[in-house]
């Protein structure tokens, strides 16, 4: 039963940051693609996200929360490497915090301020969830080539939360702001899918042990279910995005779950590519977890936490669901 302890944690963990990702990942791409739009329609892009994005970071704080509490050894080792990351991520959302709350109370005449920081902040917390992605999967090494590929993933990460941020405008809105949203999402296509293609050519080069995994038989026949899908689901992104019709007649949440579908295949291999490791090359799931008795203690937390967090969020999202309308702080 103890060998079970550490999978049930690293599940949660998983499962926390996998929903983190999608879920603000959709409020972080609306803050990069703001500048883009009118005042009157970034109020409304920001009225689509109201509700919902400061419960979305609650995902964060239940992932990293795990990783300390059931393995500290593996925490203080991924916080020490990633302390550049981790602080300019933490300043970005702080400031896309103040900018939410700013952009209306400090009056017209700072607005545009306000939503420039707001920007700056979902672009710079993005880009440093990339460089911290792309340098946990080099194993934490400081050398040229792991710090080439964390900026790779510095740079693409955007790219799938601008498509994640468009999906989800096609969602809550409509008119005008709706026929934008479709247009920002065919321009983040080709970045998202040249990402996707640079990351899964790259991961086995910089790690020999993935490469491993992935390309030894008969490993990679059951292994092709993941890329197939994918690719599938891209390009069936690429036939609903030229559906104009199809989006209107309210199915634009397909292209948002198709998203969600990449997103979870792209879990599920990088979690077959590093298991038994937590920290790969280096530490184990069963090196790094806290004793046996503190992780039953906080199990019990755990078991009660999740589920909870996750139903808040379902009533949140059922109780909101529909179009945006007009911001408003009355």
């Amino acid at each position: 039963m103890a060998e079970f302890l550490p999978l049930f944690f690293v599940m949660a963990m998983g499962l926390s940051l996998l929903l983190y990702v999608i879920l603000d990942g959709f409020d972080l791409g609306i803050g990069i693609l703001l500048p883009l739009a009118n005042d009157v329609e970034k109020d409304i892009m920001v009225a689509s996200i109201g509700p919902f994005w400061d419960a979305n970071e609650t995902w964060l704080v239940l992932g990293v929360g795990v990783l300390l509490i059931a393995f500290p050894q593996a925490h203080g080792i991924v916080l020490t490497a990633l302390y550049l990351p981790v602080t300019v991520m933490l300043f970005g959302l702080i400031l896309r915090g103040v900018a939410f709350d700013f952009r209306v109370k400090a009056g017209d005449h700072r607005k545009a301020l306000w939503n420039g920081a707001f920007f700056v902040g979902s672009l710079a917390a993005a880009m440093a969830q990339g460089w911290m992605l792309g340098a946990y999967i080099t194993g934490l090494e400081s050398t040229p080539t792991s710090t080439g590929f964390a900026a790779l993933i510095a740079l693409a990460l955007p790219a799938l939360y601008v498509m994640l941020g468009g999906a989800w405008l096609l969602i809550k809105t409509e008119g005008a702001l709706f026929n934008k949203a479709v247009n920002w999402c065919r321009r983040a296509l080709l970045p998202m899918g040249f990402a996707l293609i640079l990351v899964s050519i790259a991961t086995p080069l910089v790690n020999s042990d993935i490469a491993a995994r992935w390309f030894t038989l008969p490993n990679a026949i059951g292994l092709a279910p993941i890329p197939v899908t994918c690719l599938l689901v891209y390009g069936g992104i690429g036939w609903l995005l030229q559906r104009v019709d199809v989006l209107e007649a309210g199915y634009g949440w397909l292209l948002f779950t198709a998203l969600i579908v990449i997103c979870l295949m792209a879990a599920i291999g990088l979690a077959y590519s590093i298991y038994p490791y937590i920290i790969i090359g280096r530490m184990t799931l069963w090196e790094a977890a806290a004793a046996t008795s503190s992780l039953w203690f906080i199990f019990w937390g755990v078991a009660v936490t999740l589920p909870l967090i996750a139903a808040y969020t379902v009533f949140v999202y059922r109780i909101f669901a529909g179009k945006a309308t007009a911001l408003s702080y009355d």
